[in-house]
């Protein structure tokens, strides 16, 4: 009798870690940490004069699936540089809310905007390096960014 019992629950054992393989890790919501970090954090990685550079982290970081996100900031500083900016210049955010802090020194970031006609599928951005001060919204505890607001130019 158990082994009978054995027999037909092993096969469904077998089948049930065959679709949890084919399942994500991560079925919950992803995070707006998480979200932030993958849709504006490349640190070290300055593209220099790589005009593809856009098109291939848009893709890559999955702003190109079902519409073609039209503008996007990748900062090129460590997390913790990024990070410390929730610690200084609080700032009101473009949508009002008061959890916007600007960075005090300035940072190398690659602005992706999309260009006039491009339509997904096709996506085609125009990639372009800057030095700015940048502009995050923060939330949590720990109190870290979630959004990316704006970018600043430096004033000399």
């Amino acid at each position: 009798m158990a082994q009978e019992k054995s027999l037909i629950l092993f096969p469904l054992l077998v089948l049930m870690l065959l679709v949890l393989g084919w399942v994500p890790p991560s079925l919950g919501k992803e995070s707006r940490t998480m979200k932030f970090q993958r849709q504006h954090m490349d640190p070290g990685n300055y593209p220099g004069n790589n005009s593809n550079y856009c098109n291939e982290m848009m893709r890559r970081r999955k702003m190109t699936q079902g519409w073609c996100k039209p503008v996007n900031t990748f900062v090129h500083e460590s997390l913790a540089d990024v990070q410390a900016i929730c610690l200084q210049g609080k700032v009101t955010c473009k949508n009002g809310q008061p959890n916007c802090h600007q960075s005090h020194s300035s940072m190398n970031i690659t602005d992706c905007r999309l260009t006039a006609g491009s339509k997904y599928p096709n996506c085609e951005y125009r990639t372009s390096q800057k030095d700015r001060h940048i502009i995050v919204a923060c939330e949590g505890n720990p109190y870290v960014p979630v959004h990316f607001d704006a970018s600043v130019e430096v004033s000399t």
